[in-house]
């Protein structure tokens, strides 16, 4: 059984004690002088009773040094994987260099990886809470868990530079969900919040969309693969049709029962009413051709986005047959600022491919802005998949160099702060 936040957390807000004895990391090299010497040279004292309690801004020996320091204090593992990441910040911190994103993401393959727990990601908030340089964080791939999603809460609370967090497949559940979504109530300055894959669930989503009723600083949210019920995808849809801030949402892949299709419907209505919405990822809905038709409809109205760049809408994977698709086509047709279609995985009849090859040939839509391509066998018309889309990269990015494409991962652009999802 999973304990709450409350229960895992001692009362001190500190890691609980591990055994007295730290052993010398891999990575470090003894130099005779009673020191530790790490990659850049620096020294660090071996003895605890060397050590100095600092809460600065900048820790004069940087932050590898501060990380191990804390971690001396606390009896806490030493993490080589977290002290190499640190010791490139430190790096770019010496250049000069601001607005730095600290990312020790659990899923790299170019170095061996130890998953940050709940008690690492502890040390990683002490760290940041008054860093000036940093202003985004990347965990995801690890094992905070609610405990870790506790101490990110407070992070959010503390630290006033963080624009950026990304807690991705963490093991958060409903409560740690609760939370952070608490903690945001207050926070006037993060632009942009990944909880993808964490199984907050519809009790966890219901307190995101109570806090878009406060906050008016988010830009970006993503709950996709939350498991989100019905209910909180109904509420995230009442919200939006007040809130003005927000330009991006995924509620992909809710957990979602019954054959009316509320929710579709009340996406609608939000789509009528919304001024602001840029990016809406509504993959795995099971949306059909009733429901299709209802977002045609508001995109029929929905004149007042002409002011923004673009308007994208995705609808991959869902169940919507030739009529709803066809509808789709026809709204591009009278919306002008609809640049934007990916279809693949629904069910295709010759209408559609129809109607999709004439887009594409009339220069309405750019065979770069969607994922199919027609092709012509014995007469009839059919589209084949093409790897455009949103967010090629949206699970993974790659460990070195650019997307291959623009066009794969045209979401990238979307958003000031999109550069992330």
């Amino acid at each position: 059984m999973q304990r709450s936040p409350q229960e895992a957390r001692p009362e001190s807000r500190t890691p609980p004690s591990a055994p007295s004895t730290t052993p010398t990391p891999a990575w470090a090299a003894a130099d005779g002088s009673g020191k530790i010497r790490n990659f850049s040279g620096h020294h660090f004292p071996q003895l605890p009773g060397l050590l100095h309690n600092r809460e600065a801004a900048e820790p004069i020996g940087g932050l590898q040094e501060y990380y191990y320091e804390l971690c001396v204090e606390k009896s806490q593992e030493i993490k080589p994987f977290i002290l190499h990441i640190l010791q490139k910040v430190d790096e770019e911190i010496e250049k000069g260099l601001a607005g730095i994103t600290l990312n020790v993401a659990g899923n790299c393959r170019l170095m061996p990886v130890e998953r940050v727990t709940g008690e690492d990601f502890w040390i990683l908030c002490r760290i940041l809470k008054n860093n000036p340089y940093i202003n985004g964080l990347d965990v995801r791939y690890n094992l905070i868990s609610d405990v870790g999603a506790s101490y990110a809460a407070e992070l959010l609370q503390k630290q006033h530079n963080l624009i950026y967090l990304n807690l991705m497949f963490n093991d958060i559940g409903p409560e740690g969900g609760e939370l952070i979504a608490k903690a945001l109530h207050k926070n006037t300055t993060l632009k942009h919040l990944r909880m993808t894959g964490n199984k907050i669930e519809n009790k966890g989503g219901m307190f995101f969309a109570a806090m878009l009723q406060i906050n008016s600083s988010l830009e970006k949210l993503d709950l996709g693969d939350c498991d989100l019920g019905m209910q909180s995808v109904i509420a995230f849809a009442t919200v939006l049709t007040q809130n003005q801030t927000i330009k991006g949402l995924n509620l992909n892949r809710p957990v979602l029962y019954g054959e009316q299709e509320e929710s579709t419907v009340h996406l609608g209505h939000m789509l009528k009413e919304n001024q602001c919405l840029v990016e809406l990822h509504l993959c795995k809905h099971d949306i059909k051709n009733c429901g299709m038709k209802q977002l045609c409809d508001a995109l029929y109205l929905n004149r007042s986005l002409r002011y923004l760049d673009v308007s994208w809408l995705s609808v991959v994977s869902n169940n919507i047959k030739g009529d709803g698709l066809v509808a789709l086509s026809q709204s591009m047709k009278t919306n002008p600022t609809l640049s934007n279609i990916y279809l693949w995985g629904n069910k295709f009849d010759e209408a559609t491919c129809v109607a999709y090859s004439d887009l594409i040939h009339m220069g309405r839509l750019k065979s770069d802005n969607t994922d199919v391509e027609p092709y012509v066998v014995d007469g009839h018309v059919y589209l084949a998949e093409v790897s455009n889309g949103l967010k090629r990269h949206y699970y993974w990015t790659p460990g070195y160099g650019e997307a291959c494409s623009l066009s794969s991962n045209a979401g990238l652009t979307l958003v000031p702060v999109g550069q992330y999802l």
